[in-house]
């Protein structure tokens, strides 16, 4: 059994003395409920327990019961004082070791019990076949859901309990997937090869329009374009990325006809649901969306929410002397950036602001391309180019693309990441994240960034949250860091530790893998252990990679290559972009402190300004509590409280 406090971390950094007493509270409760069904507390790690228990019969009644005490306890209590837990509970063989348990059973129990609902239990078939008619309850299964770092799929259900208040649909960032749909890559059967583009352009655009099928869960682009290359059998695409339908097919563009030929199968029974063939005008590819969009929703009795105040998608304007049959529409070209804007570490963003910028002289009302582009700009600022170099387009695009659709989640989406990351306007950073979400449940960088914000902030729980929901619109990214770093910064350090060794565990190849273990080992003061992890033979594969392990190794009294790297930056030498922030990271690193504050205080004047991102870095715990880095966290209104477990007055 995992059981875990629903906006514990929340609390904590609101009121932390409420929180301990809340926790004393907590465990008062439970303990003598595990004893009573014959639990053993393995260990408890903040506010959640591990609990082992002779069966699955003893787990479940205990777990039946601590939810009935909880809601009777929560009857008399103030609000505030409300305690509700997620419960997660499997049947399986552990391995025990120094006082503790070990194996696949612990970590599903793990990765389930964050399904529950806030006062709900979640338990997997192996549990259900050992209880069935033996609690006074029903079961439900879910929809299907990865579970990250279990290759089996895992069959999940949750206790009904007719004395428990009915729960109210959510639709935030802990909704379950429901209805699931992954778009695979159109196959590209047009007679010129070279319109590749086409068919990978035109899938993107297929995710964005059925992203508007209300309570259809849509998987990320780029979660799917693996199966491009490596195609697999739609139980094993439904199984890997969580999904209970699939829309597959191809397209074939000759001049300026194009034939689409799709057909949406149901996973678990690998039945065709609808299949069509659209034969049109290339400037007719709008409304083919729209009616792919329909039929999928009609076909899974869902709703298509199209907008009631947003302008139409204008038809593509062919150019006067190209025409469509060169490529050189407005659509067409609009796909070639598409393509160019999703290259690899920011390789195709000259060639994508061309396409944009060609598309929306050729169509000057194509609010799509313009949100396009303003996010484009969002995605390199920081890291490619200097904010100062690319969010000011980046403001004057998106708001563009408002004018001519107020409804358009990407815009929004890029509105908040510029009151994020340019402006540190928090108020209207909420709000459009807020609205971009609200318009389109599966933005997946807007929740994304949107996590970022919280993590910023100190909600720890709102950003796991977010970052939870990222990962089940997104499987195949890269985003298990963010929540690992939320457990750590939230107390969790154990969690955090065992979190980032299966990470590097599933990529040994990668060099981040260890770079981040070793971070959350120091953040943990674990320091023997983070020399181990940084002297790893991995090659880097990236000056990224090659940066972040000089720094880690220059922490742990390694400097050399850390001094190295920083004489390049500082002669200029440098082959990626570095802001102010970034160099102080290595000379915080190296335990030059004023030189680390000097880059610092600049990166505030005229920098990037992305202390927000990195105040909380292990590499700045040796100046956490100066007073010009204190001033600079009030400058712009970032916490000032806890950091992975120290107080700033504690350093």
């Amino acid at each position: 059994m995992f059981t875990d406090m629903v906006g514990y971390s929340a609390l904590v950094q609101a009121d932390e003395a409420a929180a301990l007493q809340l926790l004393k509270r907590h465990n008062r409760l439970l303990r003598p409920l595990f004893a009573r069904f014959g639990g053993t507390e393995v260990k408890t790690v903040g506010d959640a327990f591990l609990v082992e228990f002779e069966s699955a019969l003893d787990a479940s009644r205990c777990a039946l019961e601590i939810q009935k005490s909880l809601r009777e306890h929560n009857r008399s209590a103030a609000e505030s004082q409300r305690i509700r837990i997620r419960i997660g509970l499997h049947v399986g063989d552990v391995v025990r070791t120094n006082g503790d348990v070990l194996g696949d059973a612990v970590n599903i129990a793990s990765r389930i019990e964050p399904l529950a609902e806030p006062g709900g239990i979640c338990l997997t078939q192996q549990v259900v076949d050992q209880v069935q008619n033996k609690v006074p309850v029903a079961v439900a299964k879910l929809p299907p859901v990865p579970l990250k770092n279990i290759r089996t799929p895992i069959v999940v259900y949750r206790f009904v309990d007719p004395a428990a208040p009915a729960i109210a649909p959510r639709d935030g960032p802990d909704a379950p997937m429901g209805r699931a749909l992954a778009v695979l890559p159109l196959a590209n059967i047009s007679p010129d090869h070279d319109d590749e583009y086409f068919a990978d352009g035109l899938t993107e655009e297929l995710i964005a329009t059925l992203s508007q099928v209300r309570d259809l869960s849509v998987i990320a682009r780029s979660s799917v374009a693996p199966y491009k290359n490596a195609p697999k059998a739609i139980p094993v695409v439904g199984a890997e990325l969580g999904v209970n339908t699939v829309l597959e097919g191809s397209v074939r563009k000759s001049g300026n006809r194009i034939r689409i030929s799709l057909q949406l199968v149901d996973v678990p029974t690998q039945r065709h649901i609808w299949s069509n063939s659209y034969n049109r005008e290339i400037d007719d590819v709008f409304a083919v969306q729209t009616e792919i969009a329909e039929s999928t929703a009609r076909a899974l009795k869902l709703e298509f929410a199209k907008s009631e105040t947003a302008a139409p998608r204008s038809r593509p304007v062919p150019h006067p002397v190209w025409g469509v049959v060169t490529g050189g529409d407005a659509y067409d070209v609009y796909l070639r950036g598409l393509v160019a804007a999703s290259s690899p570490r920011g390789t195709g963003f000259d060639e994508a602001v061309r396409y944009f910028e060609q598309a929306t002289r050729l169509d000057p009302n194509f609010a799509e391309a313009y949100a396009a582009w303003a996010n484009l700009y969002v995605v390199v600022g920081g890291q490619y180019r200097s904010f100062q170099e690319v969010m000011p387009r980046a403001r004057e695009l998106a708001a563009k693309a408002l004018e001519l659709d107020p409804d358009s989640s990407d815009a929004h989406e890029a509105l908040g990441n510029i009151a994020l990351q340019l402006d540190h306007d928090w108020p209207r950073t909420e709000a459009e994240f807020e609205k971009a979400i609200a318009i389109n449940p599966n933005n997946v960088e807007a929740c994304r960034f949107y996590g970022l914000y919280h993590f910023a902030m100190g909600r720890f729980d709102e950003a796991k949250d977010l970052v939870r929901r990222t990962i089940r619109l997104d499987p195949g990214g890269d985003h298990h860091g963010m929540l690992i770093w939320a457990e750590l910064e939230s107390g969790n350090l154990d969690l955090a530790v065992r979190m980032a060794a299966e990470e590097r565990d599933r990529h040994p190849a990668s060099l981040g893998g260890y770079v981040f273990l070793g971070n959350c080992l120091v953040a943990a003061g674990r320091r023997d252990e983070a020399l181990r992890a940084a002297e790893t033979t991995v090659p880097p594969e990236n000056d990224d990679e090659r940066f972040d392990m000089a720094a880690l190794r220059a922490l742990l009294g390694r400097p050399d290559s850390a001094r190295e790297i920083a004489a390049e930056i500082e002669r200029g030498e440098s082959k990626s972009y570095v802001s102010p922030a970034d160099l102080a990271v290595l000379y915080a690193a190296l335990g030059e402190r004023e030189r680390a504050l000097d880059l610092l205080e600049q990166d505030s004047r005229d920098g990037d300004q992305v202390l927000w991102l990195y105040y909380r870095s292990i590499y700045f715990d040796g100046i956490r509590g100066d007073s010009r880095f204190l001033t600079l966290l009030r400058k712009f209104g970032l916490p000032t409280g806890p950091v992975h477990g120290v107080t700033s007055a504690g350093r």
